[in-house]
């Protein structure tokens, strides 16, 4: 078996053990045993199981990253906080949130990923990264006011996506739900359509 497909193996099934078991039950076992493959396959792989979930986190970060220029070529395009809504939605699903979760939970990892020299909280830091990105584009392209302030937009963004999606026993928030807090922060920052007969204002 090719060690792409091992790593995407194992990242799979401990995604699976950590959505269903809960980061206390993550373990090189409980995964080896989920992925259907010897005990001895991570290791020959990766020193140790907190620099395992220390590329699980990083392989997050680069989606992330993917999307960040996405999310980008699309200012200027339909709704700025239909677009901010759909992004908090994809950044916060379920692994996400329990990878955010296990972070937490494992001071081994955060060394490791402190060692990577990602800083904060991972995942978290570059979903805030993400929409800052995309509400420059949008100030750029005048959908948003010249003054907006993108360094408190940001970070207020993610942190309530957090909230909304986090530690929750049942179903995520309703897209309506995340899409009513998302024209809360950002309402005084957007600009009103221009008229289409007159010239947009640069």
């Amino acid at each position: 078996m090719h060690i792409h497909n091992v790593r995407g193996q194992l990242f799979e099934a401990a995604e699976r053990v950590l959505l269903r078991d809960g980061p206390d039950a993550l373990t090189s076992r409980a995964v080896t045993v989920e992925a259907n493959c010897a005990k001895g396959v991570l290791h020959r792989h990766f020193t140790d199981f907190d620099a395992f979930l220390a590329e699980l986190v990083l392989d997050r970060i680069r989606g992330i990253e993917e999307r960040t220029t996405t999310l980008c070529a699309a200012a200027g395009t339909g709704s700025v906080v239909d677009n901010v809504a759909d992004a908090l939605q994809d950044l916060f699903g379920p692994v996400t949130v329990a990878i955010v979760a296990l972070i937490t939970f494992r001071d081994g990892l955060r060394a490791r990923l402190r060692e990577a020299g990602l800083t904060g909280l991972p995942l978290v830091v570059q979903g805030a990264a993400m929409i800052a990105a995309y509400l420059t584009a949008e100030r750029e392209s005048g959908r948003l006011a010249p003054d907006a302030d993108i360094d408190t937009l940001a970070p207020t963004l993610v942190g309530a996506g957090h909230l909304l999606f986090a530690d929750r026993a049942g179903a995520p928030p309703q897209p309506a739900a995340v899409r009513k807090m998302v024209t809360t922060v950002i309402a005084g920052a957007l600009r009103p359509p221009a008229s289409q007969d007159e010239p947009s204002a640069r």
